[in-house]
């Protein structure tokens, strides 16, 4: 069983910066992701990242503003997110595979472990 927690979120304006972070208990070898979901609006894939930190993904709405990291020792991953938008606004939620599913991917029904969420609020 894996458990995640995220930390990091606020209220920040648009055009700012912020870090979101996720820790893992548990043992894992997976690859993690970050998804949000907006007011109204359906969860979505953000980001993505493999077991190894080699590979990642995002979705275009975010890519080149955002960045995801890990580091392996800790068993933590971080969202670095810059040049917010009132859009970006939503609750984020970190997300494992489960078992030993190195390979970072961008479909929600892929990831097996979620945290409880955290608000980022963009203000205009």
């Amino acid at each position: 069983q894996v458990q995640l927690v995220e930390s990091g979120g606020g209220l920040v304006q648009a055009g700012g910066s912020l870090r979101l972070s996720c820790a893992a208990s548990g043992r894992t070898s997976s690859a993690m992701g970050w998804f949000r979901q907006a007011p109204g609006k359906e969860r979505e894939f953000v980001a993505a990242i493999s077991w190894s930190g080699a590979n990642t993904k995002y979705a275009d709405s975010v890519k080149g503003r955002f960045t995801i990291s890990r580091d392996s020792v800790k068993n933590t991953v971080f969202l670095q997110m810059h040049s917010l938008k009132p859009e970006d606004t939503a609750v984020y939620y970190c997300a494992s595979r489960g078992g030993a599913r190195p390979m970072a991917t961008m479909m929600r029904a892929d990831y097996d472990y979620w945290g409880q969420g955290i608000q980022l609020i963009v203000s205009s």
